[in-house]
Order: structure tokens, then sequence, then C-alpha cells
């Protein structure tokens, strides 16, 4: 609320929050493999994938977990859109293009735009088949957000 975050790059709060939940997330997969939904439930099945997409200051990490989440959306375990965001922002991280369109950015006057994509042309098909919207209907909804977040600063 008092605009804290936004003042350092990586702020050592959520620093501390994300290395606690990696050491808790890592020991959890390693005794039970991926936190599927018939294990943990959905909000536990969603809480896993958070964990491990916000795994940023491990990303050899969150690369080990892509082939489980994609085990664990096959056998019905885990959500498809949990397994696009986890791939793509792997993807963005590393510098190559998406496949699903997932990441975005946000230009300093406040445009919001998809990071690179792989394969445009098939983008909103592959999204569809993984149960997610059109590219530019989440394009839409993200502008619409980060319009309500520059208002809510003018305020």
């Amino acid at each position: 609320d008092n605009g804290e975050l936004g003042t350092v790059e990586y702020h050592p709060k959520i620093k501390k929050i994300h290395e606690k939940n990696n050491r808790r997330i890592k020991e959890i997969i390693a005794e039970v493999g991926w936190p599927g939904i018939d294990l943990v439930g959905e909000d536990g099945a969603e809480a896993a994938w958070l964990i491990v997409q916000h795994a940023v200051l491990d990303t050899d990490f969150m690369k080990s977990c892509l082939p489980l989440l994609e085990k664990a959306v096959a056998n019905k375990q885990a959500k498809g859109r949990h397994l696009a965001f986890l791939h793509d922002r792997i993807m963005t991280m590393s510098g190559r293009p998406q496949k699903y369109g997932t990441q975005f950015d946000i230009s300093e006057n406040g445009e919001v735009t998809s990071l690179p994509i792989e394969n445009p042309q098939i983008v909103d098909k592959l999204r569809e088949e993984i149960g997610l919207e059109s590219l530019a209907e989440r394009t839409k909804q993200m502008q619409e957000i980060q319009n309500e977040r520059i208002k809510n600063r003018t305020k």
C-alpha cells in the first residue's frame, strides 16, 4: 500500500518469502513428487504452482519442475494453464520466445504488450487447447488491470 515494493529491484521481504517457500516446496516435491489435485486439493495444487512460478531465484529448479507439471497435467492432477505459465516464464527468463503468450511487459506509459511469442500464428489455438482465453482477450484484461493501477496511483 505504501509503494515500498516498487522502490527496489527485488524487495528483501519478498525475496525472504520466496526463499522460504522454495525450500519447502523442494522438500515436498522430493517426498511426494508434484503435489497434484488428488493429494493436496485444487487450492494446494494452485499454491504449489504459484511457488514454483515465482521461484525466480532458482531457475534450474523451475526447469526441473516442468516435466513433473507436464505429467501432472496429463494425469489431470494440475491445470493446463499452470503448465503454460511455467513454460512461458522459463522461456522468457532465458531470453527465448514464449509458446502460450502468458508473459507480458508494461511500457513506461502503461501499455501492456505480450513478450515475444514463438509461433504467433497458432498461439490462440495453443491457448485454447490448454484452457486459456485468446491472447487478445488476455491482453485486454491485463490492460484493464494496468489502467486501474494507474488510476489508483493518481488518486
